[in-house]
């Protein structure tokens, strides 16, 4: 099994040189694939990346999943916030209706993918950028990262890392190693 360095270098050698052209996609979309439970060993290594990439010449933008979420949660109108405080009280072993609520609240006007698509229009143009995209496994239960990635299809202008934690088969990831494999992918996947 490779380790994470190795695939991460891998995966910057790839990055350095594009795209296949007989690739479904030009779009410069990357996924380092781990097994979740190395999650908090690729949350060490970053700082480390960031500075060889920077060495590298690149420019690092970081866009974290997790901090999104907080901020759109966070940012919804205080008698919502105080529904879901209330019904949580009410029944807090209500797992699913409460992870259907929050989901609704990332999914409604697709308030996750504005975030990610502002994101990525103020990297457009701008030579040697690159961007990160961690803490994936903070949109557990509510979406999957495909569909974001599907929907933002045509909006990839810089390189874009994604840290996967999941599993690889062949082109299908299997999202933190339960959920069912998905093929709807248009990245190059390394790693897994």
């Amino acid at each position: 099994m490779s380790s994470l360095k190795a695939d991460f270098n891998e995966l910057m050698e790839r990055v350095r040189a594009g795209r296949e052209f007989a690739s479904a996609s030009f779009e410069p979309i990357f996924y380092l694939v781990f097994r979740p439970e190395q999650i908090l060993d690729v949350k060490r290594q970053l700082p480390a990346w960031e500075a060889k990439l920077r060495n590298d010449g690149w420019t690092v933008h970081h866009f974290s999943m997790a901090e999104a979420i907080q901020e759109i949660f966070v940012g919804m109108p205080p008698f919502i916030r105080n529904i879901w405080e209330t019904q949580d009280s009410a029944a807090p072993l209500q797992w699913q209706k409460t992870n259907n609520s929050l989901a609704q609240a990332l999914i409604k006007s697709d308030a996750l993918q504005n975030k990610l698509e502002a994101v990525l229009s103020e990297l457009e143009g701008i030579e040697k950028n690159i961007l990160l995209i961690t803490d994936i496994e903070a949109i557990h239960p509510y979406l999957r990262i495909g569909s974001i990635e599907n929907k933002l299809q045509g909006r990839f202008h810089v390189p874009t890392i994604f840290f996967y934690p999941g599993v690889r088969s062949g082109t299908r990831l299997k999202f933190l190693g339960f959920y069912p494999e998905d093929g709807n992918y248009r990245s190059v996947h390394v790693g897994g």
